[in-house]
């Protein structure tokens, strides 16, 4: 794993392959071995980038409070250290919420979008009560204390019931993560802005992709969003609920495969 120096953070990053750079931005409170099994698909007809975000997994916190916005700009400057003008960029759940974030700073870098188990609608006052709840949750007892509430929440039954070592997978990754980042990230969430007018402005190729048994991001949210996305590509897949690409990862990679080759 590399590492380089954006905007006063350290992040943790991997660049493999070549062709046209693709960049997955990885869920909360996960890091980017998230994205181990695309790194593998996609590395042999792509520039595969990923990375941890600044106070996750091998990624230094530096000295920014953590918003959507500050994401984007790690981003920006990552892109601009490796010599990337434009990429395909590929953000799930929290990923999307900073390519979001990413697409309303800088659209002519971004070659085509995939949002992946995300929305585009802000918290409600219950959400970000809830993530008010959790960050005091974490500094006082660590990112452990997150499993039990996150595991059941990101994955769909049928994951949960024929696949527990994917689930396992994960649980390390919540309970390796930085507290004080993992914080940070769930204010800065709840305090992300409404991005649903932005949508009819998205011109580049967009591909959307949810599970069916996503109970955070649920169908509907992704509909609406393909429905306002001109030109915009729906995929469900099916007996995965939020992380998709590694509950079912062939369908995960197939969707992809199939929308980046459709836009030739």
């Amino acid at each position: 794993m590399k590492r380089i120096k954006v905007n006063g953070a350290e992040l943790a990053y991997r660049d493999e392959g070549s062709g046209e750079p693709i960049v997955f931005l990885h869920a909360f409170p996960l890091n980017q071995t998230l994205w181990d099994g695309q790194l593998a698909a996609f590395a042999s007809d792509y520039r595969v980038i990923t990375f941890d975000w600044r106070g996750f997994g091998h990624s230094t916190l530096g000295d920014r409070i953590l918003t959507m916005d500050v994401f984007a700009d790690d981003l920006t400057g990552l892109l601009q250290e490796l010599s990337i003008e434009r990429a395909i960029i590929c953000g799930l759940s929290m990923g999307g919420y900073a390519a979001f974030a990413f697409y309303r700073k800088a659209p002519e870098r971004v070659s085509a979008l995939i949002l992946a188990d995300t929305r585009s609608t802000p918290d409600n006052e219950e959400g970000k009560r809830g993530r008010l709840e959790m960050a005091e949750l974490v500094r006082n007892n660590g990112a452990p204390a997150l499993v039990d509430i996150m595991i059941p929440r990101l994955f769909g039954e049928t994951t949960l019931r024929n696949n527990p070592q994917v689930a396992e997978r994960v649980k390390a990754m919540i309970e390796s993560s930085q507290p004080e980042g993992v914080a940070q990230a769930l204010l800065a969430m709840a305090g992300r802005v409404d991005s649903t007018d932005m949508l009819p402005q998205i011109s580049c190729p967009t591909l959307i992709i949810v599970g069916n048994e996503d109970k955070l991001t649920p169908p509907d949210e992704s509909e609406k969003m393909s429905q306002a996305i001109p030109g915009s590509i729906l995929e469900i897949i099916l007996n995965a609920g939020h992380l998709t690409n590694i509950e079912q990862p062939e369908s995960f990679n197939r969707s992809v495969s199939d929308f980046l080759s459709s836009r030739n």
